[in-house]
């Protein structure tokens, strides 16, 4: 796909202490998504950050 258009097919995901999960912005790299990840993470509280790829559910159980 070279129709000028960006990708950014990974996900920093935020899930709160209450099991809520928020898509916190998407990103070009694996890289500038988990500094972003760490960087919010470093922070200390009680959520949990983590980065995945557009299409993939996280936490479902089903690691294959």
């Amino acid at each position: 796909m070279n129709d000028g258009t960006i990708t950014l097919p990974w996900l920093v995901v935020r899930q709160d202490d209450n099991g809520n999960r928020y898509r916190v912005g998407r990103y070009a790299t694996r890289a500038e998504a988990q500094k972003i990840a760490d960087s919010l993470d470093s922070r200390g509280h009680r959520q949990l950050y983590w980065v995945e790829r557009v299409g993939e559910t996280s936490g479902s159980g089903d690691d294959g």
